[in-house]
């Protein structure tokens, strides 16, 4: 059965750091495109950063550049977003996704696995 789990989030004080695990089973993690997205109350799922089957890295969000990177083990077959310089306006739930292409699209309805998502909360 093929499967996402993210995990790692949590409750952070702004300037904090942050790392996802995105976790696969039922199937080869690098065989596509694989995601990472957010999305915050009220607003539409984003974009983060994804790497392609190929390992190249695409970024997104501009609000994360600098900030934020993305990760692949593939002998875990497991992904990573690693997050530093928190702000209050990075809490969302975050997913990864995986596609059934080789190359990364910013477009949530491309992929076609989801994980469960992970709750980020950057507050004081």
């Amino acid at each position: 059965q093929l499967q996402l789990v993210e995990s790692g989030g949590k409750l952070v004080q702004p300037g904090g750091s942050l790392r996802l695990s995105c976790a696969a089973s039922g199937f080869i993690l690098d065989y596509g495109g694989t995601g990472w997205f957010r999305q915050a109350p009220g607003k539409e799922r984003e974009a983060i950063l994804c790497i392609e089957s190929g390992g190249a890295i695409t970024a997104y969000a501009d609000s994360v550049k600098g900030r934020f990177t993305v990760s692949r083990d593939n002998a875990k077959n497991t992904m990573y977003l690693q997050m530093s310089s928190l702000k209050p306006e990075d809490t969302a739930v975050y997913y990864c996704a995986v596609r059934q292409y080789s190359y990364c699209s910013p477009n949530a309805p491309d992929y076609q696995h989801w994980g469960q998502g992970t709750q980020v909360t950057v507050s004081s």
